[in-house]
Parts: C-alpha cells; sequence; structure tokens
C-alpha cells in the first residue's frame, strides 16, 4: 500500500464519516428532543459538534481497522490452518451478538424482555452478512467469514462507549457512520492492494 492510496482510504472515509454523521444527527435532533444539546435555535451548532463527531468515528473506525489487519496477520502466522482461523472467527462472533444481548441485558436491568435487547445484534448481523455477501461478489468466497468477522466483532467493539449506555439514539448516532466507514474499508482494501477477483 503507498502512502497516496493510504491518503485515499482515510479521507474518503472521514468525508463518509461526517456525511453519516450529519445525516443521522439531523434526524435525531428533528425527531428526539432529548437528542437536541442546545435546541433547534443552535443547528448550526449541532450541526458542527456532529461533524466533528463523525470525523471521531471515522478515525476510530480507521483505528479498528488497522488493527484487525495486524491481528489477522499475526494470526495467521500462528494459526496455520485456515479452517480453525475461519471457526475461531466464527466463535467470536456468536460470543460477541450474545454478550451484546446479554451484558445490555444485565447491566440496564430494565423492564425489556430479551426480543428487545435482541435487535440491536440482529440488525447488525444482517448488515455484516450483507456486506459479507456483497464482498464476496467483489472478491471470492474466502473473503465472506473475515467480513463478517470485522464487521461484527471490531464494530461492537469500537461501539462500545455508546453502548454503554441505555440510550437507543446515542448507538444509531455511534453505529450508523461506524458500520458505514467499515464496511466501506473492507469493500475498497481488495482495490486499494490491486488484488483481482478470482
Amino acid at each position: 500500500m503507498t502512502l497516496r492510496k493510504w491518503f485515499h482510504l482515510f479521507w474518503t472515509t472521514l468525508l463518509l464519516g461526517m456525511i453519516v454523521s450529519i445525516g443521522i444527527g439531523l434526524i435525531l435532533q428533528f425527531s428526539d428532543k432529548e437528542f437536541s444539546v442546545m435546541g433547534l435555535s443552535a443547528v448550526g451548532f449541532n450541526v458542527f459538534n456532529m461533524l466533528l463527531g463523525g470525523a471521531t468515528i471515522s478515525v476510530l473506525s480507521q483505528m479498528g481497522f488497522f488493527a484487525y489487519l495486524i491481528v489477522r496477520f499475526i494470526a495467521a502466522g500462528i494459526i496455520k490452518s485456515k479452517t480453525v482461523w475461519d471457526l475461531l472467527q466464527l466463535t467470536i462472533v456468536i460470543v460477541v451478538l450474545i454478550d451484546l444481548v446479554y451484558l445490555r441485558m444485565t447491566n440496564f436491568e430494565g423492564n425489556d424482555s430479551v426480543l428487545s435487547y435482541s435487535i440491536l445484534p440482529l440488525i447488525i448481523l444482517i448488515i455484516s452478512l450483507g456486506v459479507a455477501y456483497w464482498k464476496v461478489k467483489m472478491t471470492n468466497k474466502n473473503a465472506f467469514i473475515p467480513t463478517l468477522f470485522f464487521m461484527c466483532a471490531v464494530s461492537v467493539l469500537e461501539a462500545v462507549p455508546a453502548l454503554k449506555l441505555d440510550n437507543a439514539a446515542s448507538s444509531l448516532f455511534m453505529l450508523a457512520p461506524l458500520l458505514v466507514c467499515n464496511a466501506w474499508q473492507i469493500l475498497i482494501l481488495h482495490k486499494i492492494l490491486d488484488n483481482k477477483k478470482s
């Protein structure tokens, strides 16, 4: 990867994060009165904050992406069997999604049912499966499990600050740009590295 390609990845991801954050932030501001900091009179101020928030989330997404690539490289050197590595990734995905339900349910101790706490992990799983399927169409079938792992496990790990709050608006404001940025990076990676579809 050249410096020029890395700059392209960095700036496009940053721009995507800011655009999605402003879009989600404005929707939340006009639909959820508790989300707004200073009311509708300070929309310009809030948009600036949304822009900064989106930039921060996109940088967090990029740090998670490069951390994942390093861990994947190290794991490929330690675990020689691709089947074992794939099974390990699938196991981690399942554990992360179950923990997302269980830990939120026990930490918030509301009157909500298990089903209401299962909605967020289910949405993340559906989006991750869609991105993984798209990645397979763009590259090859070997990309499915790593993409699913990155989109599920790494995205949830990156979103922990928002997931600690029992607030749907906060979770949505962080997860939407995070998932878009993660999807963008994983989908464009083969083009940046000039890997041909096989």
